[in-house]
């Protein structure tokens, strides 16, 4: 902005300057120049440029005082580049955290069910460990303790006595106690329920005897010593097919090495089926 100059007016007067800064109207005309400011950076601070009097036109004549020059406007602060790298690498930091914990917790929620998993299987494998045979329990491992029973059903292959018995097909099954020579040998002394059926049928009656026996053999004492026997005659009438079944069942104090056995007076005369004709024993 170029200074301006006063004009001189008829009748010897000043034409008027700025409000408050300018010479009385009884004074003659005065020059103005503008005063220098300090640089505004980036046009964020403006302010109107003041100008004050050099003098007036004519020598000799009073000039008002000039107005004080306003204070410098500061700079503003800018962040540091630094600080905002800062910020950024800490929430990196604490999001990172975050994420890590949130798959810790995760990862120790799956483990925790894997766990109950785990238990729940053993609770169920134990519940079940009376009926799981001793082959079955040497593949998986397991060793708790054995419930001694055995159940052993007909086997219609056989030809001669003792009756010959299937330790291992359908409902017959054995768990500590081991099946040899025809017979259930006993490893552990103690007391037994000792029970067998036998079921008799006929084509033809006739007046033979139908016996049914149970007895047991030790290595320690020579010969055998019957534990229970059925003996039924008159059991059929007439020229008809005939049956009749034989129940035998009581409570012994057994020996370890103990052998039980069945005999029956015919084998021709025996139904074999599993469901007619068993063997077993079990521990209290």
């Amino acid at each position: 902005m170029q200074p301006q100059q006063g004009r001189a007016v008829p009748g010897n007067r000043a034409a008027p300057g700025p409000a408050g800064l300018g010479c009385r109207k009884d004074e003659p005309s005065r020059q103005v120049r503008p005063v220098p400011l300090p640089p505004v950076q980036q046009n964020l601070n403006y302010y109107p440029q003041i100008f004050w009097l050099d003098g007036c036109a004519e020598a000799g004549a009073p000039c008002a005082p000039a107005a004080p020059f306003p204070p410098p406007v500061p700079e503003r602060s800018r962040k540091p580049r630094e600080k905002d790298r800062e910020r950024r690498s800490v929430g990196f930091l604490v999001m990172f955290l975050l994420i890590l914990v949130a798959f810790t917790g995760v990862g120790l929620s799956i483990f925790k069910i894997f766990h109950l998993e785990k238990e729940v299987d053993e609770l169920r494998e134990s519940a079940s460990a009376e009926h799981i045979p001793p082959a079955s329990q040497k593949l998986t491992g397991q060793r708790k303790e054995v419930r001694r029973a055995a159940h052993v059903t007909g086997n219609p292959a056989q030809r001669d006595l003792p009756l010959e018995w299937e330790p291992i097909s359908g409902h017959a099954y054995t768990s500590g106690i081991q099946y040899q020579e025809r017979g259930l040998l006993v490893s552990e002394p103690g007391l037994y329920f000792v029970y067998s059926k036998v079921l008799f049928r006929g084509s033809a009656c006739d007046s033979q005897l139908l016996s049914h026996v149970v007895y047991k053999r030790n290595p320690a004492s020579p010969g055998s010593l019957v534990l229970m026997e059925d003996r039924v005659s008159n059991f059929c009438t007439g020229q008809r097919m005939w049956a009749r079944s034989s129940y035998l069942g009581a409570l012994f104090r057994l020996r370890k090495m103990d052998s039980l056995h069945v005999n029956v007076s015919k084998i021709a005369l025996v139904n074999f089926e599993e469901s007619k004709t068993f063997f077993g024993l079990f521990k209290l």
